[in-house]
């Protein structure tokens, strides 16, 4: 079985793969506190509850965009499973020419979500992952990974507004009936998500306009579900596309003994 790992600034993803089908999928609170071991006792415990022992894992791959977070995660995958992780970084081969003006500065979790976007359209796509951060990534129809634009997340930018602005309360991310909102929380509902729709769908008409030819639009992350629903642009969501992504890279570079 393969185990792979997406450390974000929020949420910590694994997935167990056996061949191409993932088996278990679980979603952990990203935390700097935490020790090798008190990882490995935490991965430990759902293994359990999945009826998955630890020597059925043979191989694993990690993505950090945490980088305090990377050896922890390693340490414990060496000392809880006895291999060394695979971790995406400089020198791994992706299958993917990155046009980026220095290919160092992007984030691990976007050439993941790009390759296996790729790899499922085959054709020139944009990413949209709405993570702590909201990035947009936009891959060519000849597979190269060209670039994109990074915003902040619904979550963060919603929580900005209820520190900074002393009278207006925290509010549930839902879409309230009408635009105009006849009180506080419905406008600040109104503004949330309305708001990031227009931002969303706005980006992705920029990007395909500048790319000037057809372009399939995705989504991937915590809400990408709920926006992908009231999206006009997004054409479908895969919650597992990161997860995915990791399988496929591991694939391209690890060597059969």
């Amino acid at each position: 079985m393969l185990l792979v790992i997406d450390v974000g600034n929020t949420n910590t993803v694994l997935g167990l793969f056996e061949g191409h089908r993932l088996v278990e999928s679980w979603r952990l609170t990203t935390s700097a506190n935490r020790t090798a071991d008190e990882n490995g006792i935490l991965v430990q415990s759902l293994f359990q509850m999945a009826s998955v022992q630890p020597d059925q894992v043979d191989g694993c791959i990690i993505s950090c965009v945490v980088p305090p977070l990377l050896p922890m995660n390693v340490a414990m995958v060496e000392r809880f499973f006895g291999i060394k992780a695979l971790v995406v970084g400089p020198g791994i081969k992706t299958g993917m020419p990155i046009l980026y003006e220095n290919p160092r500065e992007v984030g691990a979790d976007r050439i993941v979500n790009a390759v296996a976007a790729y790899e499922s359209f085959k054709q020139a796509c944009i990413v949209v992952d709405f993570g702590t951060a909201t990035t947009f990534d936009a891959i060519s129809s000849a597979g190269e990974y060209m670039g994109g634009s990074i915003c902040p997340g619904v979550v963060v930018s919603s929580e900005a507004l209820f520190k900074r602005a002393s009278r207006l309360p925290r509010v549930e991310i839902v879409a309230p009936q009408r635009v105009i909102g006849r009180n506080t929380v419905a406008s600040m509902q109104s503004g949330i998500v309305y708001g990031y729709l227009g931002l969303v769908d706005g980006l992705v008409k920029r990007i395909r306009d500048e790319y000037q030819e057809p372009m399939r639009v995705t989504a991937t992350g915590g809400l990408a579900r709920y926006f992908a629903t009231l999206s006009e642009s997004i054409e479908s969501y895969d919650d597992d596309l990161t997860l995915t992504g990791l399988r496929l890279l591991y694939e391209r570079n690890h060597v059969p003994h």
